[in-house]
């Protein structure tokens, strides 16, 4: 590492790089070992952490953060339950440490094997998400990595108290602290450190808003996976049930806003808008949804917000929604390669020419038929948690669990042979 910083800053990188030579010994029985003490641990210090939360809540609303990032920031009791529980739903999933991806005998005889490994150190920068603080920390350790963190100062105080609980539960089985660590208290100057840690973290990976993740990926000399923004759509082809239509729309807005995988676009086939707009909009309206349309959309319901160019490409993450019509699918395509982010997409049809058509062209980490974009999560992709959503084409892309945290190696095994 060529910067200049803190001898304990660096003192903190370096332990995170022994922790690692830790956590990569460890057996698959002795990780789910750990992660079900984290588990425990977050469920005994509950009021602790919730306490903690008060703070950066309460911060959150003088700095006027918004009621989208103050949903992400907020801890009760079911949430932190729920933390508990996807610790405990990931030490029960295969370990990929050790796995078998592919292998030959050379004709001399020398024996191949590719096989997976932890990449070492996990470096994550975040925005108001104390949930990813646990959720990277249990995948990473189920991998067989440690991990350094780096949550922002809006959940400073959540994220201080987590990193403690699970630090303590760490040494209480027997394991390094160091296994898990946050650079928070070093604010920014942490976060550059994860960035030019190149011997120390081995990758990093941001999430939070388009301009964290473009800085982490532009400023960073070690490897990044970029997670990206969600600026998601749904496109209402001409064949589009209504039912379908209103509640997978519905839902892909309104149970969650503030999360990227959440839609902010809906195209609707000319063919369909005067069939399904007025349906679709008021029941977005109802559950209190402002829908931000072009002039057609604004004929066919009212109390649409008329949309600017802005919208087109806006992540809401909140309870605003763009509707535009395009006359042919050709045109609800061409808007999604202008306008997505490579997220999710999403077509409500029932013709099967255009729903595979659909999801051979558009190029998104996700890409659905006739289902809500909510389904694109480690959770429901059965992961038990995620590191977070690659939009990247590398290893790693779409939901990340815990394949997507190792890398391989080759082993040889020989006998004598020499290389003519």
């Amino acid at each position: 590492m060529n910067e200049n910083f803190p001898d304990e800053l660096v003192a903190r990188l370096a332990a995170a790089k022994d922790a690692s030579r830790v956590t990569a010994r460890l057996t698959s029985a002795e990780k789910a070992d750990v992660l079900n003490a984290i588990a425990d641990a977050l469920i005994a210090a509950t009021p602790r952490i919730v306490a903690a939360n008060a703070d950066d809540l309460a911060r959150g609303v003088v700095d006027n953060i918004g009621d989208g990032l103050l949903d992400r920031l907020r801890l009760d009791e079911t949430r932190i339950a729920n933390l508990a529980a996807a610790v405990r739903d990931v030490a029960k999933l295969p370990d990929p440490v050790g796995q078998v991806i592919g292998g030959h005998r050379l004709p001399n005889g020398v024996a191949l094997e590719q096989v997976r490994v932890p990449f070492g150190v996990v470096g994550a920068i975040y925005e108001a998400r104390p949930n990813v603080t646990v959720d990277i920390a249990a995948l990473a350790l189920r991998s067989g990595n440690a991990v350094l963190l780096r949550g922002g100062s809006a959940a400073r105080s959540s994220n201080t108290e987590l990193v403690a609980v699970m630090r303590e539960a760490l040494a209480t089985a027997g394991v390094t602290a160091d296994a898990i660590g946050s650079v928070d208290d070093f604010g920014r100057e942490g976060a550059r450190a994860l960035m030019k840690g190149r011997g120390f973290i081995d990758v990093l990976v941001p999430r939070g808003s388009a301009a964290l993740i473009e800085t982490v990926v532009t400023e960073s000399t070690v490897p990044v996976i970029e997670t990206g923004a969600g600026n998601v759509h749904i496109v209402l082809d001409a064949s589009a049930p209504l039912e379908w239509a209103r509640d997978i729309v519905a839902n892909a807005k309104i149970q969650r806003p503030s999360v990227c995988n959440a839609v902010e676009t809906v195209l609707v086939h000319r063919d369909a808008a005067e069939r399904l707009i007025p349906t679709v909009v008021e029941h977005l309206q109802r559950g209190g949804v402002t829908v931000h349309g072009d002039a057609r959309v604004q004929q066919l319901a009212a109390g649409v917000v008329a949309a600017s160019d802005a919208d087109w490409s806006t992540e809401y993450l909140g309870l605003d929604i763009a509707m535009k019509v395009v006359d042919t699918l050709d045109d609800a395509l061409a808007h999604i390669r202008e306008f997505s982010t490579g997220h999710t997409e999403s077509i409500i049809t029932t013709d099967l020419h255009n729903s595979e058509r659909f999801l051979a062209e558009v190029d998104s980490a996700v890409v659905m038929v006739n289902a809500s974009t909510r389904f694109t999560d480690g959770g429901e992709f059965g992961f038990g948690a995620e590191v977070g959503i690659s939009t990247q084409k590398l290893h790693a892309r779409g939901p990340m669990g815990l394949s997507e945290l190792t890398s391989t190696k080759w082993l040889a095994r020989g006998a004598g042979q020499v290389r003519a």
